[in-house]
C-alpha cells in the first residue's frame, strides 16, 4: 500500500492551489490573498512570484499605484490539475486512513484495548473518530499540545495525557506530522505496549512495540 502523507510537495501545490482560487475569485490586493490563504504576506508575495513566473499569473497595473492579478490560459490549467489532484490525494488518504484505523481497532479489542486517546488533532484522527463508532471502541479524548481546549469531532481535545480525568487503555498516534517524536514522548509515558500507530504512518514494527503493524 502506498503512503499518502502530507509533505513539502503537496504543502507547496495546496498554497499554490489556493492562490489560483483566489485570483479567480477577484482578490485584488496580495493582503487580500495572505487572509484567503490564511498565511503570511511576505509568503504571498513570495508564491506570486513564482507564479507570475512560470505563466500562471498576469500583473497589470492599476490607479492609485496598486496592481490587478489575472489567471491566464496556463493558470486556469494549472489550477484544475491541481484541484483534480488534490481530490484525488484526499480519496486516497481517506481510504488508507478507514482501512488502518479499522484494522488497528480490530487489533486493540483483541488485547482488551476499548478505550482510547488519540495523540494528535489531525485529518487522521478524525477518521479515527469516525471509524471507532462501526469498530466498537471508544474514544475517550484527543490530545494536541498546540490544539488544546476547542472540541474536534465531538471529544474533548486536552494538552496532555495528565488532564485525563477518565481511564484509558491506550494510546494511538495521530499526529501526521511529527510521528514519530510523538510515538517516542507516549512511550516513555505509557510503555510500548500501550502505543498503537496506523500503517499509513510509516513507524516500524519494532519501534511501535507490540502494536498491530
Amino acid at each position: 500500500m502506498d503512503r499518502v502523507l502530507p509533505n513539502e510537495s503537496s504543502e507547496d501545490d495546496k498554497i499554490i492551489l489556493g492562490l489560483l482560487k483566489s485570483v479567480e475569485e477577484g482578490a485584488t490586493s496580495q493582503r487580500r490573498i495572505a487572509s484567503d490563504l490564511g498565511v503570511a504576506l511576505g509568503l504571498v508575495n513570495a508564491y506570486l512570484k513564482r507564479c507570475v513566473k512560470k505563466g500562471y499569473v498576469k500583473v497589470r497595473g492599476a490607479p492609485a499605484r496598486r496592481y490587478a492579478y489575472y489567471l491566464t490560459p496556463r493558470g486556469f490549467a494549472e489550477k484544475s490539475r491541481l484541484t483534480v489532484e488534490y481530490l484525488s490525494h484526499s480519496f486516497s488518504f481517506f481510504r488508507q486512513a478507514k482501512a488502518d484505523c479499522v484494522e488497528l481497532f480490530a487489533a486493540a479489542k483483541e488485547r482488551n484495548f476499548d478505550n482510547l486517546v488519540l495523540w494528535g488533532k489531525s485529518d487522521l484522527a478524525e477518521i479515527a473518530i469516525l471509524s471507532a463508532l462501526e469498530s466498537g471502541v471508544s474514544i475517550v479524548a484527543v490530545v494536541d499540545a498546540n490544539n488544546a481546549a476547542t472540541p474536534f469531532a465531538g471529544k474533548d481535545v486536552l494538552s496532555d495525557l495528565g488532564g485525563l480525568s477518565a481511564g484509558f487503555d491506550a494510546v494511538i498516534v495521530t499526529d501526521v506530522r511529527n510521528a514519530g517524536e510523538v510515538f517516542d514522548e507516549a512511550v516513555k509515558l505509557l510503555g510500548p505496549d500501550r502505543v498503537l500507530a496506523p500503517k499509513l504512518l510509516g513507524l516500524s514494527a519494532t519501534r511501535v512495540g507490540g502494536g498491530p503493524q
